[in-house]
This record gives structure tokens, sequence and C-alpha cells, in this order.
């Protein structure tokens, strides 16, 4: 039945004499994720208004859900166009339409007509008219309610004639690219493929930093995170990963720092490693899944204690937000079960049985002096032995 989709996008639209570069990164990201998919497409922008052309055969499931993945996108409109060949075929081309597309006719509708062209010989008002009394002649068990329709059947008059009447939701934000790009730590936890989604949903372009401790952490463990990142890529595009072997790292810590400090002191030694990554790909920042409260890692004084280390921005977007509402984004991206697995990550492994909650920051300086012999090797092995997976 339906052969293009009319784009709906919002933030863009008050973006001004910028408004261009948006719409144009919103074009490629629309093209990139319809790759993934059957069928052939054409991407146009004009009149300030995107259209999805099928030029072939194509999966409509597979394709809106496509598109629902895209950041910048507000609404996805499938359409059918009819060539201006008068009226008449105008009138019957509605009527299959609402044939098609509404098989129970115990509705209320409205036609909402656009001319756009206006050497169309009927205006707005009266396409609205001729339109109703058409649909209501060939469906006399539907009804006009122009207040609160089940049915807003738009015509829009431009180049040719546009029909659709449904809008499904995307997912907003900002097309990926147009923010920047960030560095995220990610861990196999529910928050911080959340994070990750989030910040990209403001149009920045992500990659990943995932510390492993073989033997401790196990190779499944490394592919749920990997799982995850494709979760992830299915909005963002590609992601560089970069797996850090931080075993002998955490080794050394625990072996020469006292242990209700461990997790604070591997936290900033992460943080140290991501801003290190994150400067060479130019990132502008880090992103965590930090909520306050929520471990002894994640109270203000801890916060404060690995910001510390800190030269780039770090940005938590979840920082107020209970469990239970990151949750709930995690099962809307389909990233909750791949979290849930029950494989540890190396933070789990070496947490100590009481951690200090309000670390105190001086007193954590003076123990990382207890490492001064070794650490900068041992981090420098660590960035040396990067592996980078390109997830998709």
């Amino acid at each position: 039945m339906f052969t293009a989709f009319l784009i709906k996008y919002a933030e863009i639209g008050v973006k001004g004499k910028n408004r261009y570069l948006f719409e144009n990164a919103l074009v490629q990201q629309i093209k990139y994720a319809l790759k993934k998919c059957d069928g052939k497409f054409a991407v146009r922008k004009t009149d300030g208004r995107i259209y999805v052309d099928a030029v072939s055969d194509f999966d409509y499931e597979e394709t809106v859900a496509g598109l629902k993945r895209v950041f910048g996108i507000s609404g996805i409109c499938p359409m059918v166009y009819v060539e201006d060949e008068g009226f008449e075929k105008l009138g019957k081309t509605v009527i299959e339409y609402i044939d098609k597309v509404y098989p129970d006719k115990n509705k209320s509708f409205k036609v909402a007509a656009r001319r756009a062209r206006k050497n169309y010989p009927l205006n707005s008002m009266e396409m609205n008219m001729e339109l109703g009394g058409i649909i209501l002649d060939a469906y006399p068990e539907m009804r006009v309610d122009v207040h609160n329709p089940d049915i807003m059947l738009n015509v829009e008059v431009r180049d040719m004639i546009y029909i659709y009447s449904e809008i499904i939701p995307g997912p907003g934000g900002m097309p990926v690219g147009t923010g920047g790009k960030a560095m995220l730590l990610l861990s196999g936890g529910i928050d911080s493929p959340v994070a990750g989604w989030m910040i990209a949903k403001r149009g920045v372009k992500i990659d990943a930093v995932y510390f492993h401790a073989p033997p401790y952490t196990s190779e499944r463990a490394k592919q749920k995170v990997v799982d995850l990142a494709k979760k992830v890529a299915a909005y963002t595009g590609p992601i560089y990963l970069h797996v850090i072997n931080f075993t002998d790292i955490q080794l050394y810590i625990y072996d020469k720092c006292p242990h209700d400090e461990l997790t604070i002191i591997m936290r900033r030694y992460m943080m140290r490693i991501a801003e290190h990554i994150a400067k060479e790909t130019e990132c502008l920042g880090l992103i965590t899944g930090e909520s306050i409260g929520q471990v002894a890692s994640q109270t203000m004084h801890s916060l404060m204690a690995t910001n510390d280390v800190c030269g780039l921005p770090v940005y938590r977007p979840l920082i107020g937000f209970d469990k239970m509402d990151i949750v709930d984004i995690s099962e809307k991206i389909d990233t909750y079960e791949t979290s849930i697995q029950p494989y540890e990550d190396c933070c789990t492994i070496f947490v100590a049985k009481h951690p200090v909650t309000k670390p105190n920051l001086n007193i954590i300086r003076k123990h990382e002096h207890n490492l001064d012999e070794k650490i900068d090797e041992l981090v420098q092995t660590a960035l040396d032995t990067d592996e980078v997976i390109i997830v998709k």
C-alpha cells in the first residue's frame, strides 16, 4: 500500500540559518539506517521536508523499525503518492486508502488538506469539503469530527499529491554527529548503555571503553559488552569499542592500597585511562552511567573523588534517575535482557566487603602514592594492548 514515508522532525526546525546542517545530518543517518533494511530507498530533502521513497519492494515493518532508531526523527508518516491527474482520481485514491488502511470503518475522521502548490484549482477548504463528502458517500458509517477525530487524513498538494494519516513516533533528539563525540565507559550493567543512548540522542557520536579483567572476568563477559554495544550502535551508528586489560592494575591496587578504597582508586584509574583514549580519539568528554547514591562509588563524595582525575567534562545523564527509571529505558532500547545476563564485570569482582562511601580526597591521593613504583608502567601496558573492536 505505502510507497514512501514523510519524515517529521521537531527541534531541528528551530535551528535558524544552521537548520540545513542538521537536516543534512539527518538525511545521512536515515540512509545509514536503511542500508540494513531489505529494499532500496531514495532519501530526499525539499521544501523543509524529508521524504523516503521506496524504489523497490521493501519490508514495511523492518523499514519502520529502522527509522524508529534514527535520532532526530519525531514522526514517521507512511504515505502514498498520487499523480495530479484530476480531482476524480484523487477522490478514488482516498477511498482506496481508507479501505485498505482502516478495515473497521466505524470511525470519525477529518480531512486536513494543504495546497502548497497554489495553481491547484481547489483551495484547502474546498478540498476538505469535497473529499469529506466523497468519504461519507463511500462509507456512510464514518462520521466527521473536526475536534478529536479517530483519523486525521492529510492531503498535501505539492509536485505530486501526498496522502497520509498515521504518525508513528520516532525517538526524537538530534541527528548523531551534530553534537561532537564522547567516550562512554561501558560495563556489562544496566546503566551505562542507557547513559550512552541518552547522550547519543542529543546528537553526540559515541565511542566506548570496556575494562576487562581476565581470568577474573570471562570471555563471555566481554562478549556481553560487545552485544550491548551492538544494541546501542543500532541507534548511534558504528562504535569503536576499546577493550582494556585491567587485571594487572587491579591486582596492584589490591596489593598496595586499603581495601575499603579499592573501588574508588580503581575507578580513578579507569577514568584516567578512558580520558587518555578520549583525547587521542578527539572526544570532547566522558560518559558514565552513574546515579547519585546507587552504590558506594556513586555518592557525592565518591563522584568528587573520581572527577578529581579528569580534565575533560564527565557527562552523567542518569545522575538523578531512580533505578526503575533506568530499567524502563533499558527495556525500551532492548538492552535490559542482555545487561542482566549473569557474567561479572571487573568492578563487581574486586569490590570490597565494606567500601568507603565518603572518601577523603586528600587521603585517596596519599594512598595512591603507594602505587608510584609500577603504576605508570602498568597503565602504559594497558594502553599499548588496547584491543579496538568496531561494533556495528
